[in-house]
């Protein structure tokens, strides 16, 4: 158990008929390495991931990256600009994570996704028409795009190494914009794009 003085926090969650999770053999040393595939367990673990507080090199930031991997949402706590502290949380927001500000935040995400998904199985839900599609960005419309593809390469297919408006990328995917701005987030944290002024993006 790492830190040491967690053991009894560990003996309370056993005793609360909670659960220790590990990869790792009982008795194993904590190792630096180690712990990008702890953060993995922890939001697969998890509906969503909240940042509070990440600098813009923090392993916080990992953890991000692997929920948006695992289809969880990720929310992040604004901070303020000049904060060091805070660069992390920020720019997660910029990219598409949900701004929180209290736990009502999250809650009410659920509740409104939990009343989406009910409207959608009813057939009861008609989504707004999506405008017409950008002439810079080749993809394909939704009545020839593959089955098969999910919307990770559905934005792929739809980017380039020429950069694109995030507004064009959404019309021309025909996705909801939500779900593009996590794709994007998810593909700067593995270092797929780049972005540039004017909220524009390319594959790198």
């Amino acid at each position: 158990i790492y830190p040491a003085e967690n053991t009894d926090l560990a003996r309370m969650i056993v005793e609360q008929d909670g659960a220790l999770i590990s990869e790792m053999p009982l008795g194993t040393a904590p190792k630096a390495r180690d712990f990008p595939r702890r953060n993995r367990l922890v939001s697969g673990s998890a509906r969503a991931v909240l940042v509070i507080e990440a600098a813009k090199r923090s392993g916080s930031l990992i953890t991000a990256r692997m929920a948006l991997e695992q289809n969880r949402e990720v929310f992040a706590v604004p901070g303020f600009p000049l904060d060091p502290r805070s660069g992390g949380t920020n720019r997660l927001i910029q990219d598409g994570a949900r701004l929180v500000t209290c736990a009502a935040d999250i809650l009410d995400d659920f509740q409104t996704r939990r009343q989406t998904t009910d409207l959608f199985r009813e057939g009861s839900y008609t989504p707004l028409h999506s405008e017409p599609e950008s002439p810079l960005i080749d993809a394909q419309a939704p009545s020839s795009r593959d089955p098969t593809m999910n919307d990770r390469q559905c934005v792929l297919t739809a980017l380039s190494q020429s950069p694109v408006a995030v507004d064009d990328l959404i019309n021309a995917t025909t996705l909801p914009a939500p779900l593009v701005l996590n794709v994007l987030l998810e593909l700067e944290l593995a270092g797929r794009i780049e972005r540039s002024s004017g909220q524009l993006v390319a594959l790198v």
